[in-house]
């Protein structure tokens, strides 16, 4: 059994590989963003599961999920994230993924999750789909900043360039370079990836 891990945390991803490896029968590739997994398999592929980090670069949301199974004739893929919402792991699962799996999945939980879906099965956690979802005003992070700014925080999350965010917004570039620096600031963040990981840590996405 063959799985490519695709994310751009070096610690997320050396944990998972060394969680799969506990388990024996499994071969366990890497690559750091959507180039080197798409890379890894026009060279090495297929593979029996791909995993995809959501908001790693070159995802652009579930577009580079699109474009990870469309090649070798249908790799499976699946969407793994501690930020993307129920509504993205419903999307991706109606795409045809071979499922959604939250990093903050217990490691027993997500080693079975990634044998489940690379025998075939498709999975998403019960207790994860089903959950309440809390409105991102709620949280006392979000109540520092302006709708605007949550927008733009979103986007960091979801590994969005300036450029894409102006253009999922109907902004220009130079107004989003100017919330980013408010952003910045009220977060305390040095810069993007700093502010998408203080969200990603308050669990606000």
């Amino acid at each position: 059994m063959r799985v490519l891990i695709a994310d751009d945390h070096d610690l997320l991803r050396d944990t998972l590989v060394s969680f799969i490896a506990q388990e024996g029968g499994i071969e366990t590739v890497t690559a750091a963003d959507l180039a080197g997994a798409i890379a890894r398999i026009e060279s090495d592929g297929p593979f029996d599961l791909v995993l995809l980090d959501y908001g790693m670069p070159g995802m652009n949301g579930l577009e580079g999920l699109r474009r990870v199974m469309a090649m070798g004739g249908g790799q499976r893929a699946a969407i793994i994230s501690g930020t993307a919402p129920r509504d993205i792991a419903e999307e991706a699962l109606a795409l045809g993924a071979a499922g959604f799996v939250p990093k903050t999945l217990p490691a027993k939980r997500l080693v079975n999750a990634v044998r489940f879906m690379a025998m075939g099965e498709q999975y998403a956690p019960v207790d994860f789909m089903t959950a309440a979802e809390e409105p991102a005003a709620r949280h006392p992070l979000a109540a520092r900043l302006t709708p605007r700014e949550l927008q733009m925080l979103e986007g960091l999350c979801e590994g969005k360039s300036n450029k894409e965010i102006a253009r999922g917004l109907d902004l220009t570039e130079p107004t989003i370079k100017l919330h980013m620096k408010t952003l910045y600031r009220k977060l305390d963040a040095a810069n993007r990836t700093q502010a998408a990981l203080i969200a990603k840590e308050a669990g606000l996405f």
